[in-house]
């Protein structure tokens, strides 16, 4: 039997809503790959600046680290470039230099801190001017305070041309052994040292005869802190120190020959089997000096008489003992000018302030 036919506008009604839903379907699957191109173009865009954002974030970041190296650098070197580096520093308390240096309680801290409240309450010295630690130190205190001081030439030197001293050794007293002479860690030595030595002790002479004629004390600090930040102007000052200690060795050591009366300081020296004549002096001792060592205790006896000052050291380390105080030479011929230095081990020394 067959089946009853629906009627056409019953299959009409009955498409009807059958299209509509395509039609919304389809407009919503038009929007949604609109949306979803628009986003593949939007989204893209956006990554693509965020990325570029990023890199040049990165970029400045590390464009900055390299001006800040590269300024701290040119800063650092203009610094050391125009800054004055003074081999003696200037005054600074001495209680708050002692507090600074040796804190702690080890035996040793608290000799130091004694002994630095001995100088301040006993001998009076309120400050203390730190001096570039080196080999040449001990010369280096002892003539910054000559010039500082403004002390005359030692008598001796008002007699003598001491700028003709390299050339009378060798030819007055024939000691051509000089050659061997070398100026601290040079190592030079050769024919030509006479004309070097002519000049460093030239130098003394010139800059001596400035400081000693300066009569305000203000204007040879500021003297004294311009020379004392020229290594090589200083380096030239020591050498000359040195050779006018070798030229009173080699004097007294004549004087001794001729059976003359010496200073007792000279007799000990030519008693140790490495100075027994001023050969074994300049090359074992008086050669090192400023190369790898300073001044022995013999030496300061030495540099105090060649230069007639009497050289007052406190030897911190030996507080309460008879050898806290020492002085070089300890019976000055006549009465010499004093200067005074201290010392925590024999080795290097700073300047009191009194």
């Amino acid at each position: 039997m067959a089946a009853p036919r629906t009627p056409p506008r019953a299959r009409e009604r009955l498409r009807a809503p059958a299209t509509g839903n395509d039609q919304i379907h389809s407009w919503t699957l038009v929007t949604n790959q609109a949306v979803e191109s628009a986003w593949r173009v939007v989204g893209g865009s956006l990554m693509l600046a965020v990325g570029f954002l990023t890199a040049t974030l990165c970029y400045f970041r590390r464009l900055h680290l390299c001006l800040g190296h590269w300024l701290k650098w040119w800063i650092g070197y203009l610094q050391r470039k125009f800054k004055r580096n003074l081999s003696v520093e200037a005054e600074v308390d001495l209680l708050s230099y002692c507090a600074r240096e040796w804190k702690g309680d080890t035996p040793r801290a608290k000799l130091m801190r004694k002994a630095y409240e001995e100088l301040f309450w006993r001998h009076h010295i309120k400050c203390v001017r730190q001096v570039k630690r080196d080999n040449y130190d001990a010369l280096r205190s002892v003539l910054f305070q000559i010039f500082s001081q403004g002390l005359s030439f030692p008598s001796w030197m008002k007699e003598k041309d001491i700028v003709k001293l390299p050339e009378k050794l060798l030819f007055s007293q024939g000691c051509n052994w000089i050659q061997q002479y070398s100026f601290g860690p040079e190592k030079y030595t050769g024919s030509n040292v006479y004309g070097k030595l002519r000049k460093c002790v030239e130098l003394l002479k010139t800059q001596w005869t400035e400081f000693s004629g300066i009569k305000d004390y203000h204007q040879r600090g500021t003297r004294c802190n311009v020379l004392f930040s020229d290594a090589m102007l200083e380096y030239k000052l020591y050498e000359a120190l040195k050779f006018i200690m070798l030229y009173h060795v080699t004097e007294v050591y004549e004087q001794m020959k001729a059976n003359k009366i010496i200073p007792r300081l000279f007799r000990l020296l030519f008693s140790r089997e490495t100075s027994t004549d001023p050969l074994s002096f300049m090359m074992n001792h008086l050669n090192s000096v400023g190369d790898t060592c300073g001044l022995e205790q013999i030496d300061m006896f030495i540099l105090g008489y060649s230069l007639e000052v009497k050289i007052k050291v406190f030897r911190l380390f030996k507080f309460n003992s008879r050898d806290f105080t020492v002085c070089y030479p300890e019976e000055p011929l006549r009465e010499w000018p004093e200067i005074s230095l201290l010392t925590e081990n024999d080795h290097h020394y700073h300047i009191p302030v009194f």
